[in-house]
């Protein structure tokens, strides 16, 4: 589990396929207290450590994650947000985040608005009845707050911090992003289909 409060942004510097796509990212995180096996989110992503080096580690991506995701345009010096997991007793700052992307959206346009950023995204058709205004998405692993909804559109404001403590501050129109819903949006969802029926 994660809570989309982005601790690093790490920056790719291999990537090999070899059955799997094997992704090594540098980060500033200690790599002595990671362990072997652990869950490190990267742009959204759960991604287990598969080898580890002084300022680097490793991970193996499956196809049907390469599929269903951004990483896909991954290539080396990408810029990618990193969070690791949740330990117990640590803040939640942002909101329940678990790192099992839903689906991709695409930035159809970017606004500088004073010292903010406002980021119009477009949902998946069949993603888009779970985002909600006021609710929690997370986008490339950054818990954020849905200002608006139109449709499968939604916009999203970031802040100059934000914007600095993760890869955000780079978007473009056309990116693609990784969308994982609120958990909670989709139970809500889920009883009113039940009731309904």
């Amino acid at each position: 589990m994660f809570t989309g409060i982005v601790t690093d942004i790490g920056e790719i510097t291999a990537l090999t396929q070899e059955g799997d796509l094997r992704v090594r990212i540098a980060t500033s995180y200690d790599t002595r207290s990671i362990d072997m096996g652990a869950s490190i989110a990267s742009d959204g992503v759960c991604l287990t450590v598969v080898d580890l080096g002084p300022d680097w580690y490793e991970v193996q991506v499956s196809a049907e994650t390469v599929d269903k995701t951004n990483l896909g345009t991954w290539t080396v010096g990408s810029r990618v947000n990193l969070e690791r997991a949740l330990r117990v007793g640590d803040e939640l700052g942002g909101h329940i985040v678990s790192g099992h992307v839903d689906g991709v959206a695409e930035v159809i346009s970017v606004t500088e608005e004073g010292d903010s950023t406002r980021v119009v995204l477009r949902a998946p058709e069949d993603l888009a009845r779970f985002v909600a205004p006021k609710g929690s998405v997370a986008l490339n692993g950054t818990s954020l707050t849905v200002n608006e909804v139109d449709g499968a559109e939604f916009g999203i404001n970031f802040i100059p911090h934000t914007k600095l403590a993760t890869t955000w501050g780079d978007v473009a129109v056309g990116d693609q992003v990784n969308l994982e819903i609120d958990t909670l949006a989709r139970y809500v969802a889920r009883l009113a289909e039940m009731h309904s029926s």
